[in-house]
């Protein structure tokens, strides 16, 4: 994920590495170059917001296609999530 304001979190660190790949991806995917330092913060929020919308498309995709083939996933049991008012 970005470095800079950091609001959201994974519920499960463990799959950082798999989140960035997957933004890499789903930039590719879209043609958008993405700097080679991996900073993002140049690009405007419009190329930004594309990827991360995609990417929750395709994750819902996947979801979709998961319970139409009969094989839900597990729901994760989630025990501490932050919420801020």
């Amino acid at each position: 994920m970005a470095l800079g304001q950091k609001r959201n979190t994974l519920l499960f660190p463990q799959a950082n590495t798999a989140m960035e790949q997957f933004k890499w991806e789903t930039a590719q995917e879209l043609g958008i170059q993405v700097p080679q330092s991996g900073y993002m913060g140049d690009l405007p929020s419009r190329v930004n917001g594309a990827i991360g919308g995609n990417m929750v498309r395709k994750m819902i995709a996947a979801y979709e296609q998961s319970l139409a083939s009969g094989t839900k996933p597990p729901t994760p049991q989630v025990t501490n999530i932050k919420t801020t008012p």
